[in-house]
């Protein structure tokens, strides 16, 4: 028998139903309680994060609720980005019955300035979930193109591809709304009650 494909294998993760890999079971169907609620996916970025809603439940895909690029030209200062990262993260926050919060994490970047720009942007996304009191997890790139595409150096438009296959959508979404959107999946996907906190 064929091996089943990864994405084939994170279809089924999504529906609550995975094959069980030891003792007796091993290769039978076991099923386990996935994730539904309602996410916030966060891609951040000094002049460009993405963000996007996504609702989950058992009723066949997950659905976007809403996306959006907060898009800042170079003119405008840091302290004045941070801040409408910040408005534009508590607008949603406000208007969306979110459950859970899902960041890309910042792996590794050459420049020191990037990456204290880019822990800015990350932070102020941070504390308006946490001022709420909603949890918020962190995943690794690579860990979200797997999730997402089923291969960890997928590109951004096969990410965008996907996550448009994915949500059923016939527009492709901006590519900073596509990986927001593909964290939010990857949470989706993913999650595990003992990883709160």
């Amino acid at each position: 028998m064929a091996k089943k494909s990864v994405r084939a294998q994170w279809a089924t993760k999504l529906k609550g139903k995975l094959p069980s890999s030891k003792g007796p079971e091993a290769g039978t169907i076991i099923s386990r309680k996935p994730f539904h609620g309602t996410i916030l996916g966060i891609d951040p970025s000094l002049r460009g994060t993405g963000l996007a809603v996504l609702k989950n439940t058992s009723e066949g895909p997950a659905q976007l609720l809403f996306s959006q690029t907060v898009k800042l030209n170079s003119t405008i200062s840091m302290p004045d980005c941070l801040a409408e990262i910040s408005i534009a993260v508590n607008r949603l926050l406000e208007n969306f019955p979110v459950d859970h919060v899902a960041l890309e994490q910042t792996i590794y970047v050459q420049n020191v300035k990037t990456a204290q720009v880019l822990g800015a942007a990350r932070g102020v996304a941070i504390a308006a979930a946490a001022i709420r009191k909603l949890p918020v997890f962190e995943y690794p790139p690579l860990r979200v193109k797997q999730a997402v595409v089923g291969y960890g150096r997928a590109s951004k438009i096969q990410v965008a591809r996907t996550v448009k296959s994915l949500l059923g959508h016939v527009e492709t979404l901006k590519s900073d709304e596509a990986d927001a959107a593909g964290v939010a999946l990857c949470h989706a996907m993913t999650y595990r009650e003992s990883e709160k906190g």
